[in-house]
């Protein structure tokens, strides 16, 4: 009987490194955008690229482990943000499989569709859950909160759709595609 793993020692490794690259990201290289409390960084690339690669499990605990190692440098862990950004990794990798970054079949038809999903999940995590457990758990005014998930979501989307999918196309053409190699 064979003893298959819910999580290989791959998608460990894979976790810590995303967790690093994410919180030097977010922690050093953020950029105010000019909304209160709100950054542009480049940290969503690395969650839904890693998710796209290693799967949901990875997406969630990379995002997860990542926001609140960021949090605990700046004096509090804001939990509603931590969950969205969980949400939003373990969401981007949901169908990793179809973008076949791995097998180094990511092709411009993955990339729309992996796009497609990234940017629902940045909506539902930061247009939907973020503001509303934002009032829900610390009581914020619901206007300043949906703006910043707007605000947020459209940033995410939009690093996601640039940055990371110069990344996936990158990774995917490093993988030898099944098949490829022929018997001399």
């Amino acid at each position: 009987m064979e003893n298959k793993k819910l999580v290989s020692v791959k998608t460990v490794v894979a976790i810590g490194i995303g967790t690093a690259i994410m919180f030097v990201l977010m922690r050093f290289v953020a950029i105010p955008s000019g909304i209160p409390n709100t950054n542009f960084n480049l940290a969503p690339a690395i969650v839904a690229v890693f998710a796209a690669i290693f799967g949901p499990i990875a997406g969630f605990f990379i995002a997860f482990i990542g926001h609140t190692l960021t949090d605990l440098t700046w004096g509090s862990v804001w939990w509603s943000w931590v969950v969205a950004d969980a949400l939003f990794g373990l969401l981007a990798g949901l169908l990793w499989k179809l973008y076949k970054i791995e097998e180094g079949g990511f092709n411009v038809k993955a990339c729309v569709f992996f796009n497609i999903v990234q940017i629902v999940a940045n909506v539902v995590a930061w247009v939907g859950v973020a503001p509303t457990l934002d009032i829900l758990i610390y009581q914020e005014p619901a206007n300043k909160v949906f703006l910043q998930g707007l605000v947020a979501g459209g940033l995410n989307s939009m690093v996601v759709l640039i940055l990371g999918s110069l990344l996936a196309f990158g990774y995917s053409k490093t993988r030898v595609k099944a098949g490829s190699l022929k018997e001399e």
